[in-house]
């Protein structure tokens, strides 16, 4: 099998390199293919491994339809919500931040700070350490992967509504959660079942004609053996003839 092939391969070139004096301390981490060799005794795993190498073209395709999503939403989010996340609130007499920053609004929709106290001003890096933000293209590609990943994606959400308000930023994310995560993405477990379901039913066809070889040689063994105890019967009885005309005595 390819496996086997791999690891003698690697196991070949690391031998040939420690005779020749070569560092191959890094390359040794190669032999955690070496487990692979088990594959090829497992019909099961057969199974799964060849799945996910038929899958790999498929899923290609989903992961271009993922990324132009995530591109869509990106260029989207740009227009909706570059700047508005670097807004939180300052103490008035000293100009300190919040002991727990996050965005808020001098209007009166979304979060709004203690009049009394605090103002809200930009100079705040932003959630997540700037990371979680819509200003340029790779951070709003970055924060439509994390919502797509449905990994934190509330806290995005929520610090959007602190911003700019709640009235229509949830119609943005949860489109985004239907079309990118429970749409797009369970196109890839779609696609792994549908690869799985073909490479077993080629399996079991593999041992069905497997078992039929099997019975063919067996009966033509059978037809083979038979044949040579007829043909031994035959000759037998021309022997015993012969036998008994050479024993029958002269007068």
């Amino acid at each position: 099998m390819l496996s086997d092939f791999i690891a003698n391969i690697f196991s070949f070139v690391f031998k040939e390199l420690d005779l020749k004096g070569f560092d191959v301390k890094a390359l040794r981490a190669f032999r955690v293919l070496r487990p692979l060799r088990l594959v090829s005794r497992a019909p099961s795993l057969q199974v799964v491994l060849n799945s996910i190498v038929r899958a790999m073209v498929p899923l290609l395709h989903i992961a271009l339809l993922v990324i132009f999503v995530i591109i869509i939403y990106a260029i989207i989010g740009l227009e909706l919500f570059s700047g508005t996340l670097h807004k939180t609130c300052y103490k008035r007499d000293s100009g300190e931040m919040m002991e727990e920053p996050h965005p808020c609004n001098s209007e009166e929709k979304g979060f709004n700070c203690d009049n009394a106290t605090y103002e809200c001003r930009k100079g705040w890096i932003g959630p997540n350490n700037g990371i979680t933000n819509f200003d340029n293209f790779g951070f709003a590609m970055l924060t439509v992967f994390q919502c797509i990943t449905m990994e934190g994606w509330t806290n995005v959400l929520y610090n959007i509504n602190d911003a700019v308000g709640n009235e229509w930023p949830w119609t943005y994310f949860i489109s985004l959660i239907i079309i990118g995560s429970f749409f797009v993405l369970n196109l890839v477990l779609g696609v792994l079942s549908g690869e799985f379901s073909k490479e077993r039913e080629k399996a079991k066809a593999r041992g069905d004609f497997q078992k039929l070889r099997e019975k063919q040689q067996l009966e033509e063994d059978l037809r083979g053996y038979l044949d040579w105890i007829t043909q031994a019967e035959d000759i037998d009885p021309e022997n015993e003839d012969d036998g008994e005309e050479g024993a029958t005595p002269r007068h």
